[in-house]
């Protein structure tokens, strides 16, 4: 299971390397280690960031917010992503485009993973140069980016 390459690859061909993970069949173990890995980098995103904060406003220290960041990144954020994931197959049902609840887990988790990059730069931006313009428009560029694999993942997976 290559995972820069795939990442690579969906944002060219988002359908072809979802069909190639679906088509390894029901995994669950995959899955958990996918979105556990999202919910890694995503921590590790945060870093830049809250040092900033941590310089600029010394009464919270830097250790309290990464714990609070660890908190909700590692543990709550997969959590909150297998409700999403089960949201979203209700809403591809009610639209009349079936998908298993695997395949929505699958399409959400991987979106969330393939976002890294961009994810990864918008936490470097918000470190290094604070809020502003160019944070916004980076993150914006990160919310799209996610937006457009989860939509393109989920069109791929639908039965």
């Amino acid at each position: 299971m290559p995972v820069a390459p795939d990442i690579l690859e969906s944002y060219r061909r988002p359908k072809a390397v979802m069909a190639r993970k679906l088509a390894d069949g029901v995994r669950e173990d995959r899955a958990l280690a996918t979105v556990m890995g999202a919910s890694l980098i995503n921590f590790v995103a945060q870093w830049p960031a809250m040092a900033r904060a941590a310089h600029f406003d010394p009464a919270t220290p830097l250790d309290a917010r990464l714990g609070g960041a660890l908190l909700a990144t590692v543990f709550m954020l997969p959590l909150f992503a297998y409700l999403l994931a089960a949201v979203s197959q209700l809403v591809m049902r009610l639209i009349r485009r079936p998908i298993t609840g695997f395949a929505a887990r699958m399409a959400l988790f991987w979106a969330m993973l393939a976002n890294a990059p961009l994810l990864l730069l918008n936490g470097l931006v918000a470190g290094f140069l604070g809020a502003g313009p160019a944070q916004w428009t980076v993150g914006t560029l990160t919310l799209a980016g996610f937006l457009y694999l989860w939509i393109m993942n989920l069109r791929a997976a639908s039965v």
